[in-house]
Parts: C-alpha cells; structure tokens; sequence
C-alpha cells in the first residue's frame, strides 16, 4: 500500500523574516552607540610674508658621550658640569634677559638627558627652546 503525501515542500526560501532581523539590528546599534564629536579649538594662526629668525642668546649643546657645553652669544662652547649649567645660565640671562636658551642635542642622546636639562630650566622660570637641528659644539 503506497501513501501519498499530502504535503509537499517548497524548494524557495523566504528572504523577508532575515531581513526584518537586519533592519532590527541595524537600529538598535545605530540608537545604542555613541556619536564622537571631536573636541579640537579652532585656532587662527597669524599669517606673515617674511620670516625672521631669532637668534638665541644661549646655547647648550649635549654631545654624544653626553657631555654638556653652553656658550653665549657667538662665544665659542665650553665644557660644562650639570651643577654649574644653572649658574651660567642665570648670569648669560641677566646680560639678556629677553634671550632664550636653545638647547641642541645628538640624535643619540637618551632623550632622558635631554629632560633634565628642560626641567632644570623650568624650575628657575628659564625660557629654553629644544632645537630641531643638532649641531655639534666647536671644541
């Protein structure tokens, strides 16, 4: 005896109910996440045709063996030892005291070394500038 079946399949499938499921989660996401603005100021730069450069009134150079030396002016560059840097630089500064100190160091120097000298100029309210142009100190 053969039975018949009274219910044959569909061969397609249905694209609406997976749809309906993307469109839900595209919502929820799109309501739960959070917009970033971004917190930047808008600066106006001055805007000039000529360039001027200033020349600083000191300069502390840091070799590679690092070593430190400073000159004033276009003295030529002494040795230096880190405790008797600051006093140079108060006396070059009170001769100037619209001068700054540049500070020009090797590429091999541990920026650590660097810092020091930065934070020692900070603590006595000295105006330093960290040149981008290393130079070696004429000896």
């Amino acid at each position: 005896m053969a039975f018949k079946r009274q219910h044959d399949m569909m061969a397609t499938f249905s694209m609406a109910s997976m749809t309906d499921v993307i469109f839900l989660l595209l919502i929820f996401f799109m309501v739960t996440s959070t917009f970033v603005f971004p917190t930047a100021l808008q600066v106006n730069l001055p805007q000039s045709s000529e360039q001027t450069a200033i020349k600083p009134s000191t300069r502390v150079y840091i070799d590679s063996e690092r070593k430190l030396y400073a000159s004033f002016g276009d003295e030529q560059p002494q040795p230096m030892e880190e405790n008797s840097l600051l006093t140079f630089l108060q006396l070059t500064l009170q001769q100037n005291p619209d001068g700054f100190i540049a500070i020009y160091a090797d590429e091999n120097v541990p920026y650590g070394d660097i810092v020091k000298v930065l934070n020692l100029g900070a603590a006595n309210n000295l105006k330093m500038v960290l040149a981008t142009k290393p130079t070696q100190p004429k000896q």
